[in-house]
């Protein structure tokens, strides 16, 4: 682990940090047409489709690096199946049951679960201001389930679901999988290229993917979906398979993890915005403090150590 980079290598680490949970927030939240436009499953396999395509150079291996382990390998199947696939599939379908703002709100808990998965597999101690971050994500949470959803400004395909708590709950089995991301991902960097990493992982969405993709596919009228549909789903599929990994795996190599749960405060507030800018969602004075409680979670994890 690169702890002592230069100042000029760690600040383009930082912005890579940023950058890559910003654009997570914000694919999040425009993932409410497409779901509105294609069956879960069908979407999955196109995104990891388009991006396959986008990036078959990146499967070779540099020069300077060695051959993959039998436990390299299996890291890279398990962040491709945890982080990618069943990330996808959770945060999918959760956006289609629920609010952006409202998975925003529920993805500021990524660092407390963060912070407990390294404490389970990275034996990390938790700090009591630790065990107060994440009891105030999960107050966070449980506010937010209470609280109904609300309806877009404009009518259309994409009005929320008579279901917010299912749509929550899933949302929250994806905060669970970006949590296996992030954790597994910091042992990859240290064996792999970012760019390796990206196409590796998206090679084997592309495959999890597939038998539901072609079903799908095969019952699919592709002629009824939009220009503008279609557009969105290209930057989709590029934002999510490529740009945010590459930019995650880049400033990992970087930073410590702990220190990168620092920027997924950019994904819950990217999220939101989007909702309520973009997708013409309103946030509820109750939404509001479970989002507030949810941040303050995200400073108490993240808030660095005083050095002695």
């Amino acid at each position: 682990m690169n702890t002592a980079a230069p100042a000029s290598s760690r600040l383009v680490a930082y912005g890579c940090l940023a950058l890559s949970m910003s654009l997570v927030g914000g694919y999040v939240a425009l993932s409410k047409p497409l779901v509105a436009a294609f069956p879960v499953l069908l979407l999955a396999w196109l995104r990891f489709g388009i991006a396959a395509l986008a990036m078959p150079h990146w499967l070779r291996r540099a020069p300077d690096e060695a051959p993959m382990s039998g436990r390299t390998r299996a890291l890279v199947f398990l962040e491709s199946f945890l982080g990618n696939f069943l990330f996808s599939i959770f945060m999918l379908f959760g956006v289609s049951l629920t609010s952006a703002v409202s998975a925003g709100v529920i993805m500021a808990s990524i660092p407390a679960a963060v912070a407990v998965a390294s404490w389970l597999f990275l034996r990390e101690r938790i700090t009591v201001r630790i065990g107060l971050a994440i009891g105030c994500a999960a107050l966070g949470i449980g506010l937010l389930a209470l609280t109904p959803a609300h309806a877009p400004a404009t009518t259309d395909s994409a009005a929320p679901s008579s279901m917010p708590w299912l749509g929550n709950l899933l949302v929250f089995c994806a905060v669970l999988c970006e949590t296996a991301y992030a954790v597994i991902g910091k042992s990859l960097t240290g064996h792999l290229g970012p760019k390796r990493i990206s196409s590796l992982i998206n090679l084997w969405g592309f495959v999890l993917s597939m038998p539901f993709g072609i079903w799908f596919a095969l019952q699919f009228d592709f002629s009824a979906v939009r220009i503008g549909t279609w557009a969105l789903l290209v930057v989709y599929a590029l934002a999510a398979s490529i740009w945010t990994v590459w930019l995650w795996m880049t400033g990992l190599r970087h930073v410590p993890a702990a220190q990168a749960g620092v920027f997924a405060v950019m994904l819950p507030v990217s999220a939101a915005l989007v909702g309520v800018l973009v997708l013409g969602e309103s946030l509820s004075a109750a939404q509001l403090f479970a989002f507030a409680l949810a941040l303050i979670g995200v400073v108490l994890a993240t808030w660095p150590e005083r050095r002695r």
